[in-house]
């Protein structure tokens, strides 16, 4: 018989797994929890550690990312930026990354070929060009993607997209071929230039980047060892799909396949590695790691404001469990989410942060006077952190933009 678990008890292992009853000691232990943060938005890194470890300030955040390097950020799933654990990173690129790059390579190659770009052969004029970067790179150390193409000209070499569109023209292959050489594994994203807000950052060599940080998880566990030959990506994809399951699971099939973007063959194949069980979630098949299947059904009384494109909300592509009918306010146009308001688990309301630093929300159900009161505290505590920084999703959604005013 297949066992069922209740949306409760789904609700109750969210708010243990995800560290939001029960906080981590460090950054490092926070993001491994999740596998990664999201990172598309540098805020959401920020403000999603906050949630979850205890005296988080923005430096511990720093030091995790620039000091110790034991978290880094890397191009991984669905082609998201993200911020995962320094022993993870070779999992994440072979297990998605890898495919990623092959098609950011082929859609920048042809793009070149039509735009008539190193003539008969665009491939070699990308590769000789990506030579020039990488060379120049070394030479600096460390440098903007503005020194760069001024170190390699060819970085300024303009394609013409969309001439029909209201939004297009031409623009600088610039931030094409150096996302492209990132995606193979060849550099990373490193030091941020300006306040702990910023989206700009410095490209550095992946050697001198990750040299010392690339051992033992916070968990204890070595992930740098994934065979690189054959078996390499087959075997990192189930790495990745068993930590998605501790950290996300019990869950559908194509819940996995949406967040790891991968195929449903690729899906399929990394759990048959796996020792997994069929659950019955309130009617959905799902699927639980085996040894995983103690489930508790006690919803602690936490409330949480979660940042824009938090790894919780995004963690799933089947979201009814948690989210209920809210979804119309709390989302933008292309899929994601805003700011959230959280209690037992699941979504209630939605919160922004507005011009004179008030941390504004809404609850969209009635949730009674203890959970109020929870989230109102919750929300005084977060505008007490962030102190006089202004922060702005890089995504608005109706609601959030409402309670800007």
């Amino acid at each position: 018989m297949t066992p069922k678990v209740s949306v409760n008890q789904r609700r109750a292992r969210l708010l243990a797994r995800h560290r939001l009853s029960a906080s981590a000691g460090t950054v490092t232990e926070a993001v491994t929890a999740l596998v990664a943060l999201h990172a598309t938005d540098p805020v959401t890194v920020y403000l999603s550690a906050r949630a979850r470890t205890q005296a988080c300030t923005t430096a511990a955040v720093d030091e995790a990312l620039y000091e110790t390097r034991l978290i880094v950020r890397m191009l991984g799933m669905r082609r998201t930026v993200f911020v995962v654990p320094a022993p993870l990173l070779p999992v994440v690129q072979r297990a998605c990354t890898d495919d990623v790059a092959r098609r950011l390579r082929r859609q920048l190659e042809r793009d070149l070929a039509n735009g008539g770009v190193g003539g008969t052969d665009a491939a070699g004029w990308l590769r000789d060009t990506e030579a020039g970067v990488l060379g120049a790179l070394a030479a600096r150390g460390h440098a903007t993607g503005a020194q760069l193409s001024a170190d390699e000209p060819r970085l300024r070499t303009q394609l013409v997209y969309a001439m029909d569109k209201s939004y297009g023209g031409a623009a600088n292959i610039t931030s094409r071929v150096l996302v492209l050489i990132a995606a193979e594994g060849h550099m990373i994203r490193g030091h941020r230039r300006g306040g702990w807000s910023s989206g700009q950052f410095e490209w550095f060599p992946a050697s001198a980047w990750l040299t010392g940080t690339d051992r033992a998880g916070a968990d204890g566990t070595e992930a740098d060892g994934v065979d690189a030959g054959m078996g390499g990506a087959p075997t990192a994809r189930a790495e990745l799909a068993r930590r998605w399951l501790l950290a996300f699971g019990p869950a559908p099939l194509a819940d996995l396949q949406w967040w790891a973007g991968w195929t449903g063959a690729q899906t399929k194949a990394a759990l048959a590695a796996l020792a997994v069980r069929e659950v019955d979630l309130d009617g959905q098949p799902g699927v639980v790691l085996a040894g995983d299947e103690a489930f508790d059904d006690d919803l602690a009384p936490v409330a949480a404001l979660l940042p824009a494109l938090d790894p919780t909300p995004m963690g799933w592509q089947s979201r009814d469990w948690y989210l209920g009918p809210h979804g119309p306010a709390l989302f933008d146009r292309t899929g994601n989410i805003g700011p959230t308001v959280w209690w037992q688990g699941r979504i209630v309301g939605g919160w922004a942060q507005r011009p004179s630093g008030e941390i504004g929300y809404r609850l969209l159900e009635d949730v009674g006077h203890d959970a109020s009161a929870a989230v109102a505290a919750e929300a005084a505590r977060l505008q007490t952190w962030l102190g006089a920084a202004r922060v702005t999703p890089r995504f608005r959604t109706p609601l959030e933009r409402e309670l800007c005013g």
